[in-house]
C-alpha cells in the first residue's frame, strides 16, 4: 500500500473535487512542498491540471474516493456536494475526512442549515418550507409580503437554485415547476451591506478568522469583495461569535464561510458554506495564511498559522465569462490585466468562455489606513478592472 506521506516525508493530501477552489488549494500545497491527489472528472479540470496525481472520476463517486484510503494523511472536499451516505462506509474504515461527515451533514442542505440556526438561536431571515404552502390556494405566511426569495435546499450556487417570487401567480408557478420537498421560501430582507466571514477550526478546537469582508453581488453572483468591511467592532464580534458557535456545535474541523446581511434588523445569517469561499480569495495575497493554506494545514495535521492581514486592506474582483460581442477578445483582456503590476491575476484554466462563468479573479492590495479612503481606493481599482473586463 502506498504511504500516506510523499517522498519528502510530508503528508499527502486528497481533494475530492477539481474546480478552481481545489486548484488554489493545490497552489497553496506547492508553497508548502505538499503533494496533492485530486479526484475530478476530467484531466482538463482546473485542479487536475496542477495536481501531483489524478483520480479521474466524478467527485460524488464514493467508490473512486476509496482510492485515497491509506494513501493520504488527510482528505478534504472542494465543495458541499458530497454523497455523505456513500462515504460513511469509508469513514468507518478510517478515511481521514476533514471536515468529518457528521459535521458536514447539517450543512449540505439549506433546510437543515435553517433548523441548525434556529436551534442555536442565531438570527436568519424568516423562512418556511415550500411544501407547507398549499398549492391549491397558494399564499404567504401571515405577516409576509411579496417579493420573497425561493431557494433550492441542495445544488444551488452562483444564483442557480434561487428565484425571486413577486406575486401569488409566481408562487403558484414555482409550486408547479419544482419539487416542494427540496425548496424553501425566505422573507425578503432589506439590508445595508452584505458581509461574509471565512473561519477555520483546527483539531485542537482553536478558531481562527479572516477579516470580515463586504461583498457586492450582481445578478446573485459575487462581483467584488472588500476587506476589511467598514463596520463597527460589535458587528465583527457578533459575526465571529456566530461562527464560533456553529463550529463548536458541529465539532467542525476545517474551513467554513458564512454569508450575512447587515441592516436595521442587525446581523442575519444568509447561507453557510462548509468549505473555502469566493469571499476569501483576497487572503492569498493579503493575509499571512490564506483560506487555502488554512484548509491545507488542517487537512495535513500541520500547525495552523494565524491569518491576519499583512496590508491595510484588499479588493477582490471576479472575472466572469462574457458574450462574444460584449468585449475585447479574451487574450487581449488577459494581457491588459497582466500588464498592470497592481493587479494580482488568478486564472482558473477553464476550457472556453461561457457567459457568466467564473473564469478567474484579480486582487488589489490597498494602502489606505482609514476606511473611507480605502473604499475610494478600492472603487478606483474596481473601475480600472471593469474597464478591461466588464460584468456580463
Amino acid at each position: 500500500m502506498t504511504s500516506p506521506t510523499a517522498e519528502n516525508g510530508s503528508p499527502r493530501i486528497g481533494v475530492v473535487g477539481g474546480g478552481q477552489l481545489a486548484r488554489m488549494l493545490v497552489e497553496a500545497a506547492r508553497e508548502r512542498g505538499l503533494a496533492v491527489i485530486v479526484q475530478s472528472a476530467s484531466s482538463s479540470d482546473p485542479a487536475a491540471q496542477l495536481a501531483d496525481e489524478l483520480v479521474q472520476a466524478d467527485p460524488v463517486d464514493a467508490q473512486a474516493t476509496q482510492a485515497f484510503l491509506g494513501r493520504c494523511g488527510g482528505i478534504t472536499f472542494e465543495n458541499e456536494w458530497v454523497n455523505i451516505d456513500a462515504l460513511s462506509a469509508l469513514e468507518r474504515k478510517g478515511a481521514p475526512f476533514r471536515p468529518s461527515l457528521s459535521s458536514l451533514q447539517p450543512l449540505v442542505n439549506k433546510l437543515h442549515q435553517r433548523l441548525l440556526l434556529d436551534e442555536l438561536s442565531i438570527p436568519s431571515p424568516a423562512w418556511v418550507e415550500l411544501k407547507e404552502i398549499d398549492p391549491g390556494t397558494p399564499a404567504l405566511p401571515k405577516g409576509w409580503s411579496f417579493p420573497v426569495m425561493a431557494k433550492a435546499a441542495t445544488g444551488g450556487y452562483d444564483g442557480k437554485g434561487t428565484q425571486v417570487v413577486r406575486s401569488v401567480d409566481g408562487l403558484a408557478e414555482l409550486l408547479r415547476s419544482v419539487d416542494p420537498e427540496n425548496w424553501l421560501l425566505e422573507a425578503w430582507v432589506d439590508y445595508e451591506k452584505e458581509l461574509a466571514l471565512v473561519v477555520s477550526r483546527d483539531q485542537s478546537g482553536r478558531v481562527r478568522a479572516m477579516p470580515l469582508v463586504e461583498t457586492q453581488q450582481s445578478d446573485q453572483v459575487c462581483d467584488w469583495v472588500l476587506a476589511p468591511a467598514a463596520v463597527e467592532q460589535l458587528v465583527e464580534a457578533t459575526a465571529y461569535n456566530v461562527a464560533a458557535s456553529l463550529l463548536t456545535k458541529l465539532d467542525y474541523v476545517g474551513v467554513l464561510a458564512i454569508e450575512m446581511f447587515y441592516g436595521s434588523k442587525g446581523l442575519l445569517v444568509n447561507e453557510i458554506a462548509p468549505r473555502t469561499h469566493n469571499s476569501g480569495h483576497f487572503s492569498i495575497e493579503a493575509c499571512k495564511s490564506s483560506q487555502f493554506d488554512q484548509q491545507l494545514c488542517i487537512a495535513a495535521g500541520l500547525q495552523v498559522p494565524d491569518p491576519e492581514l499583512k496590508v491595510p486592506g484588499a479588493l477582490m474582483v471576479n472575472l466572469l465569462g462574457l458574450a462574444v460581442d460584449q468585449a475585447a477578445p479574451l487574450e487581449q483582456r488577459l494581457a491588459a490585466l497582466q500588464a498592470d503590476p497592481s493587479l494580482h491575476l488568478h486564472w482558473y484554466g477553464k476550457q472556453g468562455e461561457s457567459e457568466g462563468r467564473k473564469l478567474g479573479h484579480v486582487t488589489v492590495l490597498l494602502s489606505a489606513t482609514d476606511a473611507e479612503t480605502r473604499r475610494n481606493e478600492a472603487m478606483e481599482a474596481l473601475n480600472k478592472v471593469r474597464s478591461i473586463w466588464p460584468l456580463p
